[in-house]
């Protein structure tokens, strides 16, 4: 297979799970801006609930990120059984894992009250959990139908229904967030019931999808017979990837509590840095899925040759996104940060000023952040998790945690100093799984000539 072939394969899958994954963040963020022009107490409220729940939903998303690798290396063998069966009892353990942690979305008080929240806060959170808690079970579905047809190749569908469930949130939340249209003023409940609604449309939108476009498949079919095998080779494969994505979530979070520390202004400045690289970092994410994909092919074709050719044009493709946007982070920060003050902010200038020395360090992070998450893709596609995950908690929370301390507080590097502790974790990171990944493909290679 030639490069241009390889490039053009990854393409087709990346770009579509890029779009879906944008979607997704644009959900977010319409949440944010409805419950923030609604009302800042509410919007503090669903920032913290939805914080305890996407710290879930990341771990129960590992079981469905296991079927991905599973169902392109099956797809490639033609092992159709194989197929339906690892899908199946990922939806059990997803389901099984959703009902484990509703409790706590149900009576999240006492977490809250933990934790220190400020009462009002931790009430209005609390009013947002007990219905947004049900959306685990619609979403961590959603992740399962979306791991099994990225399996197969078929992102577009992925794409449209996330586009699909961003208009929907939108129109939900409007009419009860603020009660237009004679529908009832909820608003942060009316959030979390738009949550639900989108989240459980989009699920049953690609499941009825699934169900069609490949019958011969019959993922849903006797879905209540067990099959202790399948599930067993799911949760081995998936609870590390939900670990290391905790880990990963974790380190970006102390690096918020670390900013906090520094003043409203500083966390203002990292909270603006941070959604910036995120935009960046999606589209490495989605090759980094794609990468994944077509590992998973090339170990099921008994390919290795193509395996390592595959994995150099996907990490050519990401090096094609993150040297330009680094330059661009390194070279006009002040216009990224700029679109999102207000001319009248007060402390306009002050966050501009810390927000270009972020992004600068910003240039350095996303090029290694691009670097570990396309190794861990790759893993995944080799069906490589749990020394991954060691590696990944190691270097997030073993180095990158103390050296953003050590760099922000002191040697009084400040929030730029936080930032290049975590990037030093992230390099870490990002050498080890890729030197794991390289080695990993010459025992393929051996394997195969053996």
């Amino acid at each position: 297979m030639t490069w241009a072939t390889h490039i053009r394969r990854i393409l087709a899958l990346g770009l579509p799970l890029i779009g879906s994954l944008m979607a997704q963040m644009a959900i977010q963020l319409t949440d944010t801006v409805m419950l923030g022009r609604y009302d800042v107490g509410a919007l503090a409220g669903q920032v913290l609930g939805s914080s305890i729940f996407a710290l879930a939903l990341l771990f129960g998303a590992g079981f469905g990120w296991a079927v991905t690798p599973i169902v392109a290396e099956a797809e490639a063998r033609g092992q159709t059984t194989e197929i339906r069966r690892v899908t199946r009892m990922a939806l059990w353990l997803s389901t099984g894992f959703g009902a484990l942690v509703l409790p706590l979305f149900l009576f999240p008080r006492p977490l809250f009250d933990a934790l220190g929240q400020d009462p009002a806060t931790s009430d209005t959170a609390a009013r947002y959990l007990v219905v947004q808690g049900f959306a685990i079970f619609p979403a961590l579905g959603l992740m399962v139908i979306r791991a099994y047809l990225s399996g197969l190749g078929r992102a577009r569908a992925q794409f449209w229904a996330m586009c699909g469930a961003l208009v929907l949130n939108g129109l939900v939340n409007y009419a009860l967030i603020f009660g237009a249209w004679g529908a009832p003023e909820l608003g942060v409940t009316g959030a979390a019931i738009g949550s639900v609604v989108s989240t459980s449309v989009a699920f049953a939108a690609l499941a009825v999808h699934a169900a069609l476009a490949t019958p011969e498949h019959a993922i849903f079919q006797r879905i209540w017979k067990p099959d202790p095998g399948a599930l067993a080779r799911v949760f081995r494969l998936g609870w590390p990837i939900g670990t290391a994505t905790l880990a990963e979530a974790g380190l970006f979070s102390a690096s918020a509590v670390m900013m906090g520390w520094l003043g409203p202004v500083p966390l203002a400045a990292h909270g603006i840095a941070m959604q910036v690289i995120s935009v960046i970092f999606m589209a490495h994410v989605g090759l980094s899925q794609a990468a994944t994909i077509r590992a998973g092919n090339a170990v099921g074709r008994d390919d290795p040759q193509g395996l390592r050719k595959g994995a150099a044009a996907a990490l050519m493709l990401s090096a094609c996104i993150a040297l330009p946007t680094a330059a661009a982070l390194a070279l006009i920060p002040e216009p990224l940060i700029e679109l999102f003050l207000g001319q009248e902010e007060e402390s306009r200038a002050a966050v501009i000023a810390l927000g270009r020395g972020l992004l600068v360090a910003a240039a350095i992070f996303q090029l290694v952040d691009a670097a570990q998450v396309m190794a861990m893709g790759l893993l995944r596609g080799l069906q490589d998790t749990r020394v991954p995950m060691i590696w990944a908690g190691f270097a997030y929370w073993g180095v990158g945690v103390p050296l953003a301390w050590v760099f922000g507080f002191v040697l009084g590097g400040g929030g730029v100093g936080i930032w290049l502790g975590m990037a030093a974790g992230l390099s870490l990171a990002a050498v080890a799984l890729q030197t794991r990944f390289w080695r990993r493909t010459r025992l393929v290679a051996s394997h195969a000539a053996g």
